[in-house]
């Protein structure tokens, strides 16, 4: 669920002291389009906000959660937005953040 060598990766190119920072920055943008997808953002945004979403995901380690992104991002561009299956990547995307503010301190204890 979440690419903990990318995470670590991510941490060591930054540093300690600046990754927290970037933790909340990614948490507080992804979760601003987010809210959209829940209220049910329309369906010619779906694609953009997918993309976004899955660089981002990408970005922090968050593996299932991109490729649900992906996966949905790819049917938004075919025409196919109305198969996007939301509550799925709002279902990733909940238990992903969990695990990852579950296990991040634990992992990278000083």
């Amino acid at each position: 669920m979440i690419d903990w060598a990318r995470v670590a990766e991510l941490r060591d190119q930054i540093g300690a002291d600046d990754f927290g920072e970037v933790v909340d920055l990614f948490l507080e943008e992804v979760q601003e389009v987010i809210a959209k997808l829940r209220a049910g953002l329309p369906k010619d945004k779906l694609e953009c906000a997918l993309h976004f979403l899955k660089g981002s995901a990408l970005n922090l380690g968050f593996a299932d959660f991109s490729e649900q992104c992906h996966i949905g991002e790819r049917q938004a561009a075919n025409g196919d937005a109305d198969k996007v299956n939301v509550p799925a990547i709002l279902a990733s995307f909940d238990a992903s953040r969990h695990l990852f503010l579950e296990e991040l301190e634990v992992r990278f204890a000083a």
